[in-house]
């Protein structure tokens, strides 16, 4: 994953190399076509000292032929022969490839062709000017564009990390700040100053955001104790005088029984109140507190508050629990081990034995049982995954919201008659 400030970056880079490559032929083709044009005028001027040199010399035909002679043999880039009235043709200029017999390989020559007249007489006077090599010319211009092209990126590596560093910084500001930021805690948040528009801008909407979202968690946080709250209060009235009433000797066995429902109703409803009360302030991160928990301890006093229940139904309990550390909320903690094991014993069988194992970082609850549950609906809140119709379909739902919270897995398994529910550490 790269930053966002190196996209652009390499982006510019290859943009810049494509640029720079693509610029060698042309720089080359300007650069030939200047040398070119310069070497025109360089055999025009030539032409043009050598005709007037040898007017003012004013030598005669023959001495004139002797010295071409000599010329022609010691000056091979010019040659100035005598033509006749019709082979007097047009100024030429051209480019040819000959040998060059003191570099002793193939060059570029630039040839001028023209006319001059001497005593009357017309001569061809050829000029040929050796044109700097093609390759030679194209490695220059290749090294010094790659040259500048490296000089371009160190200056653009320096520039960018320079500049964004100071450019961004309200920005890393901002990220830490969010990072740092926990809506249960009920903290203030306040965003530096920025002189530039857009992060001042994200800042603005990033304070309206949260003091938005703080308003609605203070509001819902608030709202689900209240209600909880009152809807505890009725129930607990209802309960106690439906307790009352079941005392009342008078009663007829119909009207206990009528009773009896109510009072079981009630009591289920009161245990589905704590329990989304209990699951509310998990997801809203209320039970902050961590500290360092010892699992066997907190199974052993779990086991002993769960005695009297565990002998009525005769069931016999089996730990094979070492000293194991996690580090959590304590009280959530009891409340996950507490849910396990009911719900084990729930869907269990009558004199069954229950087993709690750890291995490794691996801890398992373990019970017979006559059939698998409900995968599907298992960690679902009001899921039934059994027949078991005391079940208000909250205990696993909320052992899950306890798991995620601290990163733990939590999964169920049935193998061998067996139900297991196990919690990766």
């Amino acid at each position: 994953m790269s930053k966002l400030l190196d996209k652009p970056f390499k982006s510019f880079s290859i943009y810049a190399l494509i640029i720079l490559v693509c610029s060698i032929p042309v720089y080359y083709f300007v650069v030939d076509s200047i040398w070119l044009e310069e070497l025109d005028e360089h055999n025009w001027i030539i032409r043009k000292r050598m005709e007037k040199g040898i007017q003012k010399a004013k030598i005669d035909e023959k001495e004139l032929n002797k010295t071409l002679k000599i010329w022609n043999k010691l000056q091979p880039g010019t040659e100035l022969v005598a033509i006749d009235q019709n082979e007097i043709t047009k100024n030429r200029i051209y480019t040819t490839t000959t040998y060059n017999r003191f570099e002793y390989e193939m060059d570029r020559f630039r040839v001028l062709s023209t006319t001059i007249w001497v005593n009357n007489k017309p001569y061809r006077l050829t000029i040929s000017t050796n044109v700097e090599e093609a390759d030679e010319t194209l490695v220059a211009i290749a090294f010094v564009t790659v040259f500048f092209f490296l000089f371009l990126v160190l200056g653009f590596v320096f520039l960018n990390k320079r500049i964004s560093k100071k450019s961004w910084k309200p920005f890393y500001k901002t990220l830490n700040q969010l990072k740092n930021f926990d809506l249960s805690k009920d903290q203030h948040i306040h965003f530096e100053q920025s002189d530039i528009e857009e992060f001042e801008e994200l800042n603005t909407e990033l304070t309206i955001l949260i003091e938005k979202s703080a308003s609605t968690f203070n509001q819902q946080k608030r709202f689900i104790e209240n209600a909880s709250h009152e809807l505890q209060t009725p129930l607990s009235v209802l309960k106690t005088k439906m307790d009352v009433l079941l005392q009342n000797n008078t009663l007829s066995e119909q009207e206990a029984s009528t009773i009896e429902t109510i009072n079981s109703s009630l009591s289920r409803i009161s245990r589905i109140n704590k329990n989304l009360l209990l699951l509310a302030k998990i997801e809203n991160h209320q039970f902050t507190e961590e500290t360092s928990v010892n699992i066997r301890q907190i199974l052993t006093e779990n086991i002993e508050l769960l005695d009297d229940y565990f002998q009525s139904k005769g069931i016999q309990i089996q730990i094979n629990v070492t000293s194991y550390t996690v580090k959590c909320n304590q009280t959530l903690l009891e409340v996950l081990f507490n849910n396990l094991t009911t719900n084990v014993i729930r869907h269990g069988t009558q004199n069954d034995v229950l087993r709690i194992n750890l291995t490794g970082n691996k801890l398992i609850f373990s019970n017979t049982g006559t059939g698998s549950l409900n995968q599907e609906n298992l960690f679902v809140r009001f899921g039934i995954s059994s027949s078991e119709t005391t079940n208000s379909g909250l205990g696993l739902a909320i052992s899950k919201e306890i798991c995620d919270r601290y990163n733990w897995k939590l999964s169920y398994l049935f193998d061998n008659h067996l139900h297991a529910f196990s919690i990766e550490f």
